[in-house]
C-alpha cells in the first residue's frame, strides 16, 4: 500500500509474531513432560527457545525503527473517529442499548441500519440518524456525549503504563 510509510517493518513484525506463537505449541506440549525423567522434549527447546528469543529481539529492533519515526496527529486521529457521524462507536451504542433493557436483535438491527445509511454518505451522519430514533433516545438519549466519548477506553491507560514501569511522574 503505497500510502503507507512502514508496510515492510511492520508486516516483517507481524509475520514473525506469528512465527513466535507457533513456538509456543511446542512449548506447551512440552510442559506435560517436565516431572518425568523423558528428554524428548528438550531436542525441541533447543530450537524454539533461540530462535523465539532471535526473533523477538529482532521484531523490537525493526518496531523501534517504527517507533521513532511515529507521528502522532491527534486531530486527524478524532476526524477519523468522527467518520460517517461517528460509526465507529456503533459496538457501544449496541452494547448501551442492550444494557438499557433492548434485545440484542433489537439494539442490533437498529444500529445496523443506522450505520449502513451512515456509511453510504446519502444522509446525515450516525449519531443524527439515532438521535431521530425516538427509541434510542428514550433509552440512552441522555447518555449520548457519553456514548459518543473518544476518551472512552483510556481510562486505565495511566494504570497499565504504570504497571509497566512507563509512568510519568506529575507531582
Amino acid at each position: 500500500m503505497p500510502h503507507k510509510r512502514n508496510p515492510v517493518l511492520t508486516e516483517r513484525v507481524c509475520g514473525l509474531a506469528r512465527v513466535v506463537r507457533g513456538n509456543l505449541v511446542t512449548a506447551l506440549e512440552n510442559t506435560a513432560l517436565w516431572h518425568e525423567r523423558d528428554i524428548s522434549h528438550s531436542s525441541a527447546e533447543r530450537v524454539i527457545f533461540p530462535d523465539a528469543c532471535a526473533a523477538v529481539d529482532y521484531m523490537s529492533i525493526e518496531m523501534n525503527k517504527v517507533l521513532r519515526g511515529l507521528e502522532v496527529r491527534p486531530e486527524r486521529m478524532l476526524a477519523n473517529l468522527q467518520f460517517g457521524g461517528g460509526v465507529v462507536f456503533s459496538q457501544r451504542v449496541l452494547l448501551a442499548l442492550i444494557e438499557s433493557g433492548m434485545s440484542r436483535e433489537d439494539a442490533y438491527l437498529i444500529v445496523q441500519k443506522a450505520a449502513m445509511q451512515a456509511m453510504d454518505g446519502s444522509g446525515p451522519g450516525f449519531r443524527v440518524l439515532l438521535e431521530k430514533d425516538e427509541e434510542v433516545m428514550k433509552r440512552i438519549g441522555p447518555r449520548m456525549d457519553q456514548v459518543f466519548d473518544p476518551w472512552a477506553g483510556l481510562e486505565h491507560t495511566d494504570l497499565a503504563y504504570e504497571r509497566l514501569g512507563l509512568a510519568v511522574r506529575t507531582t
